[in-house]
């Protein structure tokens, strides 16, 4: 297939960008979704929670992507996510989204099902495409229960019922979480994927039921709402999904008519996304810039790069280059709700900042969860109205996440 022709253009972070859908983005910086852990024990999104995205859309970035939002209370990825599966949240839901698009930031919602890394007693089974446990500490405990074809339609409604009810609370769309492990990225990986029916074997049927969720989602939400994708570039695993196979999709997703999809990589077993895991071609500053240019060179998609972005002049660069749309950061804004605005202006870059502590030994799955409760603790600092954060040591944040997983465990469980 020949490339797109592409018309060469100057832009720069701070330019607005209108998606096909027709909402427009202020400027091109997007704070990624990062696990806030800050829901409610009912799975309403807490005050904190809210007060914590006013303090990030008051900083000038144009697009504000949530955290994991769960299409079903009984799999969770991370203990305290907020739930959205009916309207008994959706006051505060709603609140939520008015607090983080005030000053006139895009609130997008992510949504999730974890599959068979969902946390939770060992009693309670997992589900996932097929009966395979993770390869990862702690994860590989309970062995998962693969999806029946009634499940599967199950799952289909909860994520199009979960999309209606964020648009009809405020959010300007969502994001459909296909990275990472979780559930749509396991259907996906041929090795998480062992199915002989028609969502398994082949490149085409393990995409299937991504491109019938997003189809059930645009119907849900209509044309005029943000549909993205979160996409990875690569599981990073030896027998997981492999490049060639995901710019397949990524394409695949185009024709589905989405309206922003965001590149990332890794999973659980391989967390390349935090960085933790290094992708040994990569030789510049953003970890999947080089999948971004790939596709760029077949599609004229809204691209979001994420991960491993250090630089201001970096990111005027790509955007100039027509390599990517949107800029997408993550940890800056666990230090610097206002980040945006700094960057906006020419005076700071994201590489100054502090980062997580790690664990001096190779166990990159705890340091990847170190991370985010290291972002967590963070979080209800900026909720509180702090400006910048450091954030606490590696043993005070295991100390705060262990005591959150018990707190859950006990209330929820």
């Amino acid at each position: 297939m020949p490339p797109k022709s592409r018309t060469p253009r100057i832009v720069a972070v701070g330019s607005p960008l209108t998606l096909p859908c027709g909402v427009t983005l202020p400027n091109r910086l997007a704070k990624a979704a990062m696990s806030e852990q800050l829901g409610e024990i009912t799975g309403a999104p807490s005050q904190t929670l809210t007060r914590l995205y006013s303090a990030w859309g008051r900083g000038g970035v144009g697009l504000l992507i949530t955290g994991n939002v769960m299409i079903d209370r009984r799999a969770y990825v991370e203990p305290r996510n907020v739930t959205l599966e009916d309207d008994r949240q959706l006051e505060a839901v709603s609140n939520w989204a008015r607090a983080g698009s005030r000053a006139g930031a895009v609130m997008v919602m992510q949504i999730n099902h974890p599959g068979r890394v969902a946390v939770g007693s060992l009693h309670r089974r997992p589900v996932g495409p097929s009966a395979l446990r993770p390869e990862v500490i702690g994860y590989n405990l309970r062995k998962p229960r693969a999806l029946s074809l009634d499940d599967i339609a199950d799952l289909r409604r909860r994520f199009a019922r979960t999309a209606e009810l964020a648009v009809a609370a405020g959010f300007s769309g969502v994001q459909v979480h296909a990275a990472h492990g979780y559930l749509l990225s396991q259907f996906l990986s041929p090795l998480a994927n062992q199915r002989t029916d028609s969502y398994g074997g082949t490149p085409e049927n393990r995409r299937r039921l991504l491109l019938e969720v997003v189809a059930d989602a645009r119907k849900a939400i209509g044309p005029n709402a943000i549909l993205s994708v979160k996409l990875n570039s690569a599981d990073f695993q030896r027998r997981g999904l492999e490049e060639g196979e995901s710019l397949d999709v990524a394409l695949a997703l185009e024709q589905a008519g989405i309206d922003l999809l965001e590149i990332s990589g890794g999973n659980y077993e391989a967390p390349a996304m935090t960085g933790v895991v290094q992708d040994s071609t990569r030789e510049r500053e953003a970890y999947f810039l080089r999948y971004a240019e790939d596709l760029r060179a077949r599609s004229t998609m809204p691209l979001m790069l994420t991960g491993g972005i250090r630089t201001l002049d970096f990111m005027n660069d790509v955007l100039a280059q027509g390599a990517v749309d949107v800029i997408g950061l993550g940890r800056p804004f666990a230090i610097r709700p206002d980040i945006a605005a700094d960057l906006l202006a020419g005076t700071a870059e994201p590489q100054v900042l502090p980062t997580a502590p790690r664990i001096p030994l190779p166990l990159a799955p705890v340091n990847s969860y170190l991370q985010l409760a290291w972002h967590a603790a963070n979080f209800r600092r900026i909720a509180a109205g702090d400006k910048q954060v450091s954030g606490p040591g590696a043993v005070r944040t295991l100390a705060a996440a262990g005591a959150a997983v018990t707190v859950r465990a006990l209330t929820q469980f």
